[in-house]
């Protein structure tokens, strides 16, 4: 948390602005404000204080879970892990107390990095493909297709689980979109990723494109304090509801744990594998 539709909700309130927190496009950075070191992962601290300085916003986009703010001359990768968020604001603001970087803009704006639990990163890079080149593939690009899925799936023998989880799969991926999706595909999360034919692999490819689409639309997930800013977890079928009645068969919904990860599914819309 977050996940592909938290992130994308985020990469959107910096691209057209909201709130009255006007969009980062074509901002020029002043100067930037390292308040804890480890928040950095690229470069050391002193040269990328001297590097930022000065350059423009050119664009914003998302690889997976991780937010891409493209400037002038390098890419600022932000992975915002469990607690991570960004927050536009005028600098006459008081700090928040868990602000971890501040960029100032020349127009006496700012974007902070709220990072309350300190496990989220910051890389300053022109190379930022050296960073994301491990990432699997985009579930919503419209290259991605069901052959694709099911191609991967095959050659690959993993818990269903285990594998959506697994970044260099499919990038983007969570806790709460992955047993959505493996819901209303009616697939175990236990069941492994090489036994599934033709029929079953559309069934997820499709199940993971409309969750995610669904959770962009309500801007992500709220389950905890870490995140705040949507509302699908009023629609969600199974995630973190056990003991409370499957809205497909009334069937209680169920917790195990695969990769050791808290899973829960339908045991009769998700029959376990022999």
């Amino acid at each position: 948390m977050p996940e592909l539709p938290e992130v994308e909700t985020f990469r959107r309130y910096l691209l057209q602005g909201s709130d009255g927190a006007p969009s980062i496009l074509g901002k020029k950075i002043r100067n930037a404000e390292l308040l804890w070191e480890g928040t950095l992962a690229f470069p050391a601290p002193d040269e990328f204080l001297a590097r930022i300085q000065g350059q423009y916003i050119t664009g914003i986009g998302r690889r997976g879970k991780h937010l891409l703010i493209r400037l002038s001359r390098d890419t600022l990768i932000i992975h915002l892990r469990m607690s991570g968020e960004l927050v536009v604001e005028e600098q006459t603001e008081v700090p928040g107390k868990h602000y971890r970087v501040i960029i100032n803009f020349d127009d006496n704006y700012r974007m902070a990095f709220n990072n309350i639990r300190k496990f989220g990163r910051i890389w300053l890079t022109d190379t930022p493909e050296q960073y994301l080149a491990h990432l699997g593939r985009e579930p919503l690009s419209d290259d991605f297709t069901p052959e694709e899925l099911h191609q991967l799936l095959t050659s690959r023998s993993r818990q269903l689980k285990y594998f959506l989880l697994d970044q260099e799969n499919i990038a983007g991926m969570g806790n709460i979109y992955t047993d959505e999706a493996l819901h209303r595909a009616k697939l175990h999360p236990a069941l492994k990723s090489n036994t599934l034919d033709r029929q079953q692999a559309n069934r997820l490819w499709q199940s993971i494109r409309e969750v995610l689409q669904e959770g962009i639309k309500n801007q992500g997930s709220s389950i905890d304090w870490m995140y705040r800013g949507g509302d699908y977890q009023n629609y969600l079928s199974v995630y973190n509801l056990e003991g409370e009645p499957c809205k497909n068969c009334k069937t209680p919904v169920e917790r195990i744990k695969i990769a050791q990860r808290s899973t829960y599914y339908c045991p009769t819309c998700q029959p376990s594998p022999a």
